[in-house]
Order: C-alpha cells, then sequence, then structure tokens
C-alpha cells in the first residue's frame, strides 16, 4: 500500500492536523461508551505519522476511567478529531469523519467489540 499524507481537522478548523497513512484505510468502528455517543471512526497512526498543525492553545482534554486516553476537543466547535487511545497510548487515533478526503482512495470499516476492548486491541493495532 502506498502511504500519502491525508489532512484532518475538527469543524471550525481551528484545530487542523495531518498523518501519514495509506491511500486505502482501514477503519475501525467501535462501540465502547465514548466512541458510540460521538460516532468516532478509528484511523490509528503512529505518533511520528502525526501533527498538530494548528490549534495546539484551543485543544481541551478530557478523561475518565483510568484517565489513560486523551480525549483532545476543540474548545470553540466541541469536536474531537483525534485522541490518544487508552489501549495503547504511543499511538494517535484520528477521527475518520474529520478527515479530508481528498486523498483517499478507498477504505474498509471494520467493526470493534469497544465494550470488550481488551480482547480485539492487538487487530486494531494496539499493543501494550
Amino acid at each position: 500500500m502506498t502511504d500519502t499524507v491525508h489532512k484532518g481537522s475538527c469543524h471550525c478548523k481551528a484545530v487542523t492536523w495531518e498523518i501519514r497513512a495509506p491511500e486505502q484505510l482501514v477503519v475501525d468502528e467501535c462501540e465502547c461508551s465514548i466512541c458510540d455517543m460521538l460516532g468516532y471512526l478509528h484511523i490509528n497512526v503512529e505518533k511520528p505519522d502525526f501533527t498538530l498543525l494548528t490549534g495546539k492553545d484551543n485543544i481541551s482534554t478530557y478523561t475518565f476511567n483510568t484517565h489513560v486516553a486523551q480525549h483532545y476537543f476543540c474548545q470553540t466547535c466541541g469536536v474531537k478529531s483525534f485522541y490518544v487511545p487508552r489501549s495503547n497510548p504511543n499511538i494517535f487515533s484520528v477521527n475518520f469523519r474529520c478527515l479530508d478526503q481528498t486523498n483517499v482512495k478507498g477504505f474498509e470499516v471494520r467493526s470493534s467489540k469497544g465494550m470488550s476492548w481488551e480482547q480485539v486491541a492487538a487487530r486494531m493495532g494496539h499493543t501494550q
């Protein structure tokens, strides 16, 4: 698969970022309590493949339960376009719904059982 740069943002574009990822994306749909409510579709990338372009000072962080996951929200529009997952704090997960589709040549959505995320973390590329 060929890697390319994909750009993404929150709704108001105050927070913008880019990732290096394949043109053909694998997207994980999680049904854990927070992802299900938000309709979050995960694209997992290594931290060096994520670059925050704008909005560092416009981000609020939300944590719950173990406080390992770092959920980042735009302070202006409230959109969570990326976060650090509890199952692998060494990566970023960006929301496919916040991605500019220009460089996406195709995608596959996989359903994950987020309520028992420990059992599917390895398949999603998460390792502890």
